[in-house]
């Protein structure tokens, strides 16, 4: 299991990988981040050159001076890859691809990798969907040792699974390591998929509802983003916190709930220059918690 630092927040945001991977943690800090996300190869190719060494020197080093731990960072792997595929090819692709993105992770001395779970395309069920989804988990972890898989709860677009709760649940029960699996809960996808986080007696009841049927000591990170769609709208667009029809009310609540201390919480908001007032905001929540707590 990872280890959590309670009362610890760990906010920051997607930043980017131009010019090597070792150049994200220099970026999360600049944005004042104790947190951060990032693709370890283009995110919408299928193949990549070997990471080098130097650069895998220099992605620790930026890390280790500027106070990044493995479990502050949360890689994404590549958009192409469907992990529930229903044609062979497609599957064997995408499963090859997702252990490398699992080896670029070992190698960068990383613990988690955030993915989005699969799709059916009217080609399959969603049981024999997600069945292929967690088959590909235990091919990957019987491949790369260590590294933790994270599932990310989609918004209902398409045929994508995951945005039930049930089928989060339906993939971990199928993992074979229950320590090397997790979830990552978006914001803007759960609600998107009908689940309602406005106010406090929204979050209170929505997250409950995640414990029953997955359990809170899987939720490995968050994706912390306001949602341009309505409630149950099943697309997925991502707004600036406090300016979409989620409302600030969530992310203050998980800025306060010692439930979400310790996992990375990356925002993926759509005003890349509000990140450092989004991370102050969700910071001053927290440190209001603690002052009330303590008074």
């Amino acid at each position: 299991m990872l280890k959590r630092e309670l009362g610890s927040k760990f906010i920051g945001a997607h930043v980017s990988a131009a010019g090597g991977v070792d150049q994200a943690p220099l970026r999360a800090s600049e944005i004042g981040a104790n947190a951060f996300a990032l693709f370890t190869k283009n995110q919408r190719q299928w193949a990549a050159k070997p990471l080098e060494p130097k650069i895998i020197q220099a992605f620790k080093a930026n890390c280790k001076r500027l106070g990044f731990d493995a479990g502050q960072i949360l890689p994404h792997d590549s958009y192409l890859i469907n992990l529930g595929a229903p044609e062979d090819d497609k599957l064997e692709k995408s499963r090859a691809a997702f252990i490398d993105e699992m080896k670029r992770c070992h190698l960068l001395g990383l613990t988690l990798l955030n993915f989005h779970p699969g799709s059916h395309l009217k080609k399959i069920s969603e049981q024999d969907c997600l069945s292929r989804i967690a088959e590909s988990i235990n091919l990957a972890h019987n491949a790369v040792p260590e590294v933790i898989a994270v599932i990310e709860n989609t918004a209902g677009q398409g045929t994508n699974l995951g945005w039930r709760f049930e089928h989060l649940a339906q993939i971990i029960d199928q993992v074979e390591d229950k320590s090397r699996v997790g979830v990552c809960i978006d914001t803007c996808h759960t609600f998107a998929a009908g689940y309602d986080l406005r106010d406090f007696d929204a979050c209170d009841a929505t997250f409950a509802e995640f414990d029953r049927i997955v359990g809170m000591h899987y939720l490995r990170a968050m994706h912390i983003n306001d949602s341009k769609v309505a409630l149950g709208g099943k697309v997925d667009r991502h707004h600036a916190l406090g300016k979409g029809e989620i409302g600030w009310d969530c992310f203050e609540y998980i800025s306060k709930d010692p439930r979400f201390d310790g996992i990375p919480l990356i925002l993926e908001t759509i005003e890349p220059d509000l990140w450092p007032q989004e991370i102050q905001s969700m910071r001053q929540f927290h440190l209001q918690s603690i002052a009330d707590s303590t008074s």
